[in-house]
């Protein structure tokens, strides 16, 4: 098989409605956004993208997921949240959710990640905006 490139620079950002949901739209505009950068599932390998999640001011981006195969996330801007809005996690973290694995993630700052699975992507159980808790 031959190597994949991938400018990413040039590559365009697309809705991430096909993987995340409905929820990846909020009034009428992409909250969650990918570059898709590789997907062998169809010869029995897994997805790697790009992520972009743009909260609305004052609000959360709160999602709710189960992994269907190991889950990679390394976390290149931004980051993941508390309900106040507080970082939790900054740029440079790195998460594993091995499959099966039920989680969850509150992102209050425009964040981009770079998720691989092994497999088929997470089954998204909810991804919904939330005010930011008091």
């Amino acid at each position: 098989m031959a190597s994949t490139h991938v400018d990413v620079s040039a590559a365009e950002w697309t809705s991430g409605v096909s993987f995340y949901g409905p929820g990846a739209v909020f009034r009428g505009k992409d909250i969650v956004q990918l570059k898709v950068l590789s997907d062998r599932r169809s010869e029995g390998g897994g997805i790697a993208w790009l992520a972009r999640f743009s909260p609305p001011p004052g609000k959360l981006i709160k999602i709710v997921a189960t992994a269907l195969s190991d889950e990679h996330v390394f976390n290149l801007e931004g980051g993941r949240s508390t309900k106040s809005g507080a970082p939790a996690r900054a740029s440079g973290g790195y998460t594993l959710n091995p499959k099966g694995q039920p989680h969850s993630a509150l992102i209050a700052t425009e964040t981009v990640s770079l998720v691989i699975y092994r497999g088929e992507p997470d089954e998204i159980v909810s991804l919904d905006v939330v005010d930011v808790a008091a």
